[in-house]
C-alpha cells in the first residue's frame, strides 16, 4: 500500500507544472481561471447531488442532529471523532510548516500533538487547547507550495473532495507521501486514521449544514456562488486576495486605499 501511495507523486507533479503555466482572468466579477468550467459544472451536479443523497444525511445522523459545539467542534461522540481526525493530521501539518521555513507553527503543533495523543487520550480530547493555549497552525502542501511562488493555477471541483485548484490538488496528493504516519502505521492502522479523518470530516459538514445547504440548495447557480466563496476564502487563507483577487475592487478604490495584507509572511 505504501508502494502504491508513492506512485501517486508523479500525477501530483504533472498537476504542479499545469499549474505553474496557468493564467488567471476575470470572470463574473472575480479573478479566477476556470478553463474546465463545462467538466466542473458537471462534477459540481454530481457533489451536489451525493451532497444531497448522502453526506448531508449520513452527516447529520452522524452528529445526532445536535449544533451544540464543544471547543470549535461538535458535541458528544462526533466531537471526539473530530478531535481524533484533527490530531492525526498534525504530523503531516509540521512537515509542511518545517518546508514553509516556519518552524514556530511547526514546533506548537508538535507539543500539541504530544499533549493531545497522551493525556489527551489519543486526540478525545483537547487539553493541550483548553489547559495549555496551543492552537492548531493549520496548513497542507498547497499553502508550501504558494509559500514556494508556485501559482494557483485553474480553479478544478474534483469528485467527492470537491472545490480545489491545481496547485491544490497536486498538494493533496503530495500531502500523502509526506504525512508521516502513512510510514510508521501499517496498512490496517493507516486505514483507521483516514477512517477517523473522513468521519471528523463529517462532523464539520453537520456544523456547517445550514451555510453548505443555504449555497446548494438556495443559489440560483450553485456552482459559481462555491468557486467565488472557495476561491476567496482560501485566499484570504494563503494571504493572497490583494487588489488582483478582490472582486469587489475598483481601479480608484486600488489607487487610492491600496490592500495591505496583515496575514502575509
Amino acid at each position: 500500500m505504501r508502494r502504491s501511495r508513492s506512485r501517486f507523486l508523479p500525477i501530483g507533479l504533472l498537476l504542479l507544472l499545469a499549474a505553474c503555466a496557468s493564467d488567471p482572468a476575470m470572470q463574473d466579477g472575480t479573478m479566477v481561471n476556470d478553463p474546465y468550467e463545462a467538466s466542473n459544472r458537471r462534477t459540481h451536479e454530481f457533489n451536489k447531488s451525493l451532497d444531497n443523497a448522502v453526506i448531508g444525511p449520513v452527516s447529520r445522523a452522524f452528529s445526532g442532529g445536535s449544533e451544540k459545539k464543544r471547543d470549535g467542534q461538535g458535541g458528544g461522540v462526533s466531537g471526539a471523532v473530530a478531535n481524533v481526525g484533527a490530531n492525526l493530521s498534525l504530523p503531516g501539518k509540521i512537515v509542511n510548516h518545517l518546508l514553509q521555513g516556519r518552524p514556530g507553527p511547526a514546533i506548537r503543533n508538535g507539543f500539541r500533538f504530544a499533549v493531545n495523543s497522551t493525556i489527551g487520550l489519543g486526540g478525545v480530547l483537547d487539553p493541550a487547547g483548553a489547559d495549555f493555549g496551543l492552537s492548531e497552525a493549520d496548513t497542507d502542501f498547497g499553502e508550501t507550495l504558494a509559500v514556494w511562488g508556485v501559482g494557483e493555477g485553474a480553479y478544478l471541483e474534483l469528485p467527492v473532495l470537491g472545490p480545489s485548484t491545481q496547485r491544490d490538488a497536486a498538494g493533496k496528493v503530495v500531502d500523502l507521501v509526506l504525512d508521516p504516519l502513512n510510514h510508521v502505521l501499517n496498512d490496517r492502522q493507516a486505514f483507521a486514521a483516514f477512517g477517523l479523518r473522513a468521519a471528523g470530516k463529517m462532523a464539520d459538514r453537520a456544523r456547517f449544514g445550514d451555510t453548505i445547504d443555504g449555497v446548494l440548495q438556495g443559489s440560483a447557480d450553485s456552482y459559481a456562488q462555491t468557486r467565488l466563496i472557495w476561491l476567496m476564502h482560501r485566499r484570504h487563507e494563503l494571504g493572497e486576495e490583494g487588489d488582483a483577487f478582490d472582486p469587489y475592487a475598483t481601479d480608484d478604490d486600488a489607487a487610492i486605499d491600496p490592500y495591505d495584507d496583515p496575514y502575509a509572511p
